[in-house]
């Protein structure tokens, strides 16, 4: 059965709010990095995703391509006409990029990659769907140009989490209860440690 463009960009922004959560842990657990998201449309259009100016994007083809998908462009469903300038080139706070999978998270200022697009470097592309336009950003060169790259490795406790809620609530609570000290999803090397 077709699924309708409705029910896939539901679905979208659905795995593109988990994936946003999941960063700010990681970031905060990781990389002592904070991130305040704005979630109302009026504060993500009128001042940016986040207060601090980080937009976190998730790229779930990543995995399989060993590109990343650099939006320059978008339109909110697929349709006749221009586009709206999105991504890097939108006009609000952002200043940092962040974009990736569960298991490999690229850093990037936002002005780096404004600069690898304007230096036509990289074809720019349209989505099947016709509703992003952006370039494919070779995981080689996004290693080369990034500022920091966090590895969690976390796709299958992710998927996991996503599947089985259930369980993963009830190995979560072992192990907060095993030591409390514990106090991440994904814990800290310092906390593997205490707990061997």
């Amino acid at each position: 059965m077709a699924i309708n463009y409705q029910q896939y960009r539901d679905a979208q922004i659905k795995s593109g709010a988990l994936f946003q959560d999941f960063v700010t842990e990681i970031c905060a657990s990781h990389a002592n990095l904070i991130i305040q998201i704005y979630s109302s449309k009026e504060f993500q259009w009128n001042i940016g995703e986040s207060r601090q100016g980080i937009e976190i994007k998730f790229d779930d083809k990543f995995a399989t391509t060993g590109n990343l998908w650099i939006e320059i462009a978008e339109k909110a469903r697929p349709r006749d006409g221009d586009y709206a300038i999105s991504g890097i080139y939108r006009s609000d706070n952002t200043w940092l990029y962040l974009i990736g999978n569960y298991d490999t998270i690229f850093i990037f200022p936002k002005n780096i990659l404004q600069m690898l697009h304007s230096a036509e470097r990289y074809r720019v592309l349209e989505n099947n769907l016709k509703t992003s336009k952006g370039f494919l950003l070779p995981r080689a060169d996004a290693e080369r140009y990034s500022c920091l790259i966090l590895t969690p490795q976390a796709a299958e406790k992710v998927a996991r989490f996503v599947k089985d809620t259930v369980a993963l609530a009830r190995d979560l609570r072992k192990l907060l209860d095993a030591d409390v000290r514990q106090n991440s999803l994904f814990p800290r090397k310092e906390e593997l440690e205490i707990s061997q």
